[in-house]
């Protein structure tokens, strides 16, 4: 393996693990900084065009991926500083400790029997409206968002840092953020954020459907079974608005053996869904069932990282 590809992937494992130990910086987290940065921007240039939220993404998305461009380019000569600025780049964009730790929180709030609390932390999240959500309900949503989310925070950023570096990395996370602040269909966003959300589509194309892939083999670490996985994964996957989302959601059904999917409110618009795998409600046991299994899939995102790493 050539050095500066070394580099890189010991970056990757490196910020992996610095996620998994530290989890995410406590104080002035980059991640924040950009959606402060971005929403002040969205404040002066905002208005109902398609146009203008186009060059709102690129404005922004564009800036963060230059800014990796520029560190990939003064590090190709310095395997130890691209080592560094990988390490603590992947470091930055992981979210699979919050994540876990999240799960681990509503499922404890849930076996509480606590459901004020766990409606109220269900916004940790996801933008779901919990009001009058029950214990099954909340433990359903607390699925889909880890299965959504170890896609999104966990495999996507880990391969897109193997395929394209620093830039790879901030740049995926920069138009996921974007997707999340403004990619939401709402009738304020709806034309504003189509390019945030429809980029941010295609950058997940691939590692949707790879944490989907990652799930069924991991099944088994989680008290599940590959077959039904790769089933539900392969029959239900397309049920879902998103074109990415439903592919790891689906996965996670099979191999948990439960029902996702459904009827979701967000800020009073209802959005339903298609039904997701063939077993029983979400029980909060489920819940720390997809904490295991999200924790599995990453570590295998990270193999496969590591594997084609460029």
């Amino acid at each position: 393996m050539p050095l500066r590809q070394a580099a890189t992937a010991a970056g990757l494992v490196t910020g992996y693990v610095a996620d998994a130990v530290f989890g995410d910086p406590r104080r002035r987290h980059p991640v924040a900084g950009f959606g402060r940065a971005a929403q002040a921007l969205e404040q002066r240039v905002y208005t109902d065009s398609k146009v203008r939220g186009a060059a709102y993404t690129t404005v922004c998305a564009g800036t963060v991926t230059g800014l990796g461009v520029a560190a990939q380019f003064w590090t190709r000569k310095r395997p130890f500083a691209r080592f560094a600025l990988t390490a603590a780049s992947t470091w930055v964009v992981l979210g699979g400790k919050g994540l876990a730790a999240e799960g681990t929180r509503m499922a404890r709030l849930l076996d509480e029997g606590d459901l004020p609390a766990a409606r109220q932390r269900l916004s940790h999240l996801c933008a779901r409206d919990a009001t009058g959500l029950d214990t099954g309900q909340l433990a359903r949503a607390t699925t889909e968002s880890i299965a959504e989310n170890t896609s999104d925070a966990v495999v996507a950023p880990l391969l897109w840092g193997a395929v394209a570096g620093i830039p790879g990395l901030l740049g995926y996370r920069a138009l996921n953020t974007l997707d999340a602040m403004v990619g939401y269909r709402s009738p304020k966003y709806a034309n504003f954020g189509w390019a945030s959300a429809r980029t941010d589509d295609l950058a997940n194309l691939v590692p949707s459907r790879v944490g989907a892939a990652l799930t069924v083999a991991s099944a088994p670490l989680a008290g599940g079974f590959a077959r039904p996985a790769f089933r539900i994964w392969r029959r239900d996957g397309k049920h879902h608005p998103s074109p990415n989302a439903g592919q790891v959601e689906a996965a996670f059904a099979g191999a948990l053996g439960i029902r996702l999917g459904g009827t979701n409110s967000y800020g009073g618009r209802t959005e339903r869904r298609g039904v997701l795998g063939d077993g029983r409600e979400p029980e909060p046991v489920d819940v720390r069932r997809a904490v295991r299994l999200s924790r599995a899939v990453g570590l295998a995102a990270l193999a496969v990282a590591v594997a084609v790493t460029r």
